[in-house]
């Protein structure tokens, strides 16, 4: 096996990328990254020195490869299998990529900008309602946009919905989207898409650390599932 992800089962970015490796039923080995233990933490800043995760590390072509777009790019060219994420044409491939860079810019840094606060003890609360109304900015735009094809291009499942989902799941419990239809039946669709159900599996042991995991889903609250 050449691939090796280095990742956290928590982190949205890299659910991002694993929804990319289960849709398509890539062979990889996972490398759990814990930066709170002084030999990973060492162990990975020496292949990301920005410390950013999730990395991709393809042994057989002697590439590591940061940064989630550029990952499923790059399996999308080195290891294409039956569910291509990236269309050929050029003109799709573009709204892939758009709407790829919209959830991560869009959704996920206010989401993220929302998280930071609380983990600094309230933070700004100024702040967090200029994230809280990105957020909702954001969830027009993606209300306008589904139309009536099932996932966000159309009705192909592509990169641009491997970006969403994990960037909606963390987002839905900080402002809820129940208002726009749209949005809330696509979100019910990628809950229920193998690859996301996965990931979300393998992350349950982890949503004790979330933040607000006393806005998460019941199925996902680690106390409730145990119980």
């Amino acid at each position: 096996m050449s691939l090796f992800l280095h990742s956290h089962p928590l982190a949205s970015f890299c659910h991002k990328v694993l929804i990319a490796l289960y849709e398509n039923t890539t062979p990889f080995q996972s490398v759990h990254v814990d930066l709170g233990n002084e030999a990973s933490r060492a162990a990975f800043f020496r292949i990301s020195p920005l410390g950013k995760m999730p990395v991709l590390r393809d042994e057989a072509r002697g590439r590591t490869i940061p940064e989630t777009t550029i990952i499923i790019e790059y399996l999308d060219r080195y290891y294409p299998a039956t569910t291509p994420l990236i269309p050929d044409d050029f003109d799709k491939a573009l709204d892939v990529r758009l709407w790829d860079r919209f959830f991560d810019l869009y959704v996920q840094e206010p989401m993220q900008q929302i998280v930071g606060e609380r983990l600094r003890g309230g933070g700004n609360p100024a702040r967090v309602a200029e994230a809280e109304a990105a957020l909702r900015k954001a969830y027009a735009m993606i209300e306008r946009q589904l139309g009536g094809h099932a996932w966000i291009t159309g009705d192909g499942f592509t990169m641009a919905d491997c970006a969403a989902a994990p960037a909606l799941f963390y987002a839905e419990t900080l402002v809820p989207f129940a208002d726009q239809p749209k949005l809330q039946s696509y979100y019910d669709r990628l809950l229920s898409r193998p690859s996301f159900a996965r990931v979300l599996e393998e992350a349950r042991p982890y949503f004790k650390l979330y933040p607000y995991r006393e806005r998460l889903p019941a199925r996902f609250r680690p106390d409730e599932a145990a119980g």
